[in-house]
């Protein structure tokens, strides 16, 4: 009788931290750049927002990819994995959707650009706190 082998979980490495890492101070960035716009009315500040968000969407896409390879290699189907790879999905889509928000005029994404940039930075900081987590847990062993 063959058995199979079994994988391990793969745990994130220094990249994949620092690609995770990487998406709270732009989100936060976007964020504080839509409230700084819907108090002066600068249009630089819809432009340094719309920015922003494109640099998050990189590297949220890129810790992405490393949370679906930690899925597909994973022993359990179950459990932190997923809940991690689905809170960055849900960020990624959402982050998009604030991006089409933000490439609309300036004047014309808010509030809904406002509203979006805080729902995608709560994300990816639940997203962060997670997958750090899930780093150091598996250090522990």
């Amino acid at each position: 009788m063959t058995t199979l082998p079994t994988y391990p979980v793969v745990r994130p490495g220094p990249l994949h931290g620092t690609l995770l890492a990487g998406t709270v101070p732009l989100f936060l960035g976007a964020l504080l750049s839509d409230i700084a716009y819907g108090q002066s009315y600068q249009i630089q500040w819809a432009n340094f927002a719309s920015w922003l968000i494109a640099g998050a969407l990189v590297f949220c896409g890129f810790a992405l990819l490393f949370a679906l390879v930690n899925l597909v290699r994973a022993e359990h189907k179950g459990g932190r994995p997923v809940a991690y790879f689905l809170l960055l999905l849900a960020t990624w889509v959402l982050g998009l959707v604030n991006a089409f928000q933000h490439a609309k005029d300036a004047y014309a994404m808010m509030p809904a650009g406002l509203v979006l940039s805080a729902i995608v930075t709560a994300l990816a900081i639940i997203a962060t706190w997670i997958g750090l987590t899930n780093l150091r847990s598996g250090a522990a062993r």
